[in-house]
């Protein structure tokens, strides 16, 4: 109870250090965001696939990509998606949409992909789970 009495004084006496740190703190957290990659929702996601032909990459371990895994997908381990970066090489140009099973595994891969040169990556919101509970198809 003494720490919350302590931080409120702080707060109270530093507003404007306390909203430099806020302010700091959300462009960081932008700032990372970005470099992850834009995140697009099932429906979005589906335009990108339909209309620019954008190659689905999906970074889950192979067990799971075999138990079920969105149509035209190319499975690639997270873990090894550095030594197999050179598959991807006639795509660079192509959007990119890569997927894994809850959308938090997505995002150090496309920042592996951006430090690479591919500059159109984009993250599944949700995984391949998000993309089941939209009632989208998968196949095994």
């Amino acid at each position: 109870m003494q720490f919350l009495n302590q931080l409120i004084e702080f707060i109270g006496n530093n507003p404007l250090l306390v909203t430099a740190f806020v302010v700091v703190l959300t462009l960081l957290i932008i700032t990372e965001g970005r470099k992850a990659g834009q995140v697009l929702g099932s429906q979005q996601a589906t335009q990108l696939i339909n209309k620019e032909n954008a190659l689905i990459v999906d970074v889950r371990p192979k067990k799971d990509f075999a138990a079920g895994h969105i149509v035209d997908s190319r499975n690639i381990p997270a873990d090894q998606l550095v030594k197999r970066m050179s598959e991807l090489e006639k795509y660079k140009d192509q959007p990119i949409l890569l997927v894994c099973a809850n959308g938090q595994h997505a995002g150090p891969c496309a920042k592996e992909l951006k430090a690479a040169g591919y500059t159109k990556i984009n993250r599944l919101s949700g995984g391949v789970n998000g993309w089941r509970a939209d009632n989208l198809p998968v196949v095994k």
